[in-house]
């Protein structure tokens, strides 16, 4: 019967499964998550509803409003207008090329990258990137889960928390790749995959969508 059991828990696509993992994770108050790229608050709303500390980081100006509305008075989530990155400072923030139709539903397609084939060059924001790195540093105790869809930005992010080992420093990770969507990122996310496949990092799923 268990044999069984974990046989039908294992049928799926890898992303239905990397969504059933995540959904299944039972965060309590003390525990901390972080939602990068958290739009209008969805996942933010499920690491949050038994009293987590959650950090939501959504830069779309239009996404953030409505995040930031949905999560007032709640003590502990905190939500940032911010990009992540491997770096910090100040970048364009392309909006999709739909935008205009739906300032809320298009701010998924968002994208520090300007070669992401479904954003406009001529229609960006300018936003304020964090290193997430260094704000992995700055928190005072481990991280139960980290779900980061940035729209092209999660390779770099990926390869310095392991070249620094700060990833170690997180439970769960996950992570959606867009290398079908910009195909300049396919050579990065292969190398990735396999990086993480070597050093036998069990953590970390990139099947997250």
């Amino acid at each position: 019967m268990w044999r069984f059991a974990r046989a039908r828990l294992n049928l799926g696509t890898s992303e239905e499964r990397a969504r059933r993992q995540l959904f299944s994770l039972r965060l309590v108050p003390g525990d901390i998550a972080i939602d990068c790229g958290a739009n209008v608050g969805k996942i933010t709303a499920q690491f949050a509803q038994n009293g987590a500390t959650v950090h939501a980081f959504e830069p779309n100006p239009h996404a953030f409003a409505e995040l930031e509305r949905r999560f007032a008075g709640v003590q502990h989530v905190h939500c940032y207008q911010k990009a992540v990155s491997d770096v910090s400072g100040k970048l364009n923030l392309y909006l999709h090329e739909r935008s205009s139709e739906d300032e809320i539903h298009w701010s998924t397609g968002s994208s520090l990258l300007s070669h992401k084939p479904n954003v406009r060059i001529d229609k960006f924001v300018e936003v304020e990137v964090i290193d997430l790195c260094d704000f992995l540093r700055s928190l005072s105790g481990p991280v139960k889960v980290l779900k980061m869809d940035i729209e092209g930005s999660e390779v770099a992010i990926l390869e310095k928390m392991i070249d620094t080992k700060i990833a170690n420093r997180i439970a769960h990770i996950f992570v959606e790749t867009h290398e079908a969507k910009i195909p300049e990122l396919r050579v990065a996310t292969a190398a990735l995959r396999e990086r993480i496949h070597h050093l036998r990092i069990r953590h970390i799923n990139l099947d997250w969508t």
